[in-house]
């Protein structure tokens, strides 16, 4: 029997200086916890959780942030886009620049950088409300 393939998960890693700061940042600013760590005192890789999303944080030497790159942006697809909103501005994660807005690709949407560079859009459909 032929089963059907589907492709139903991704897991995202992001590049970070500092495993601990980045899950410090993750968990106590944006409301994911730890999925899991190489190691409980000096990790090198570890996940996070929040809902159905899982990011994986891998240890990159800080001499790589000296070279200007472009970092990953990931896009993250949000029922309560307002909410979540509000709790990120409660915790002082937003940049000058962050805005909810609506886009003319239909999203309503906003962004920001994590401390390591790496981007997180948070985004709602509003073509079909």
């Amino acid at each position: 029997m032929n089963e059907k393939i589907h492709l139903h998960q991704i897991h995202p890693v992001l590049p970070v200086w500092d495993v601990l700061d980045a899950l410090d940042f993750y968990v106590n600013r944006l409301g994911f916890r730890i999925a899991f760590a190489d190691d409980s005192k000096n990790p090198k890789y570890a996940g996070v959780i929040r809902d159905d999303i899982e990011i994986h944080l891998q240890w990159h030497d800080k001499k790589e942030w000296d070279i200007e790159i472009d970092r990953p942006m990931l896009r993250i697809v949000t029922q309560n886009i307002e909410g979540l909103y509000d709790e990120y501005g409660e915790k002082d994660v937003f940049h000058s620049h962050t805005l909810l807005r609506e886009t003319a690709w239909g999203t309503k949407e906003f962004a920001f950088y994590d401390p390591f560079k790496n981007g997180l859009t948070f985004y709602r459909d509003i073509t079909s409300k």
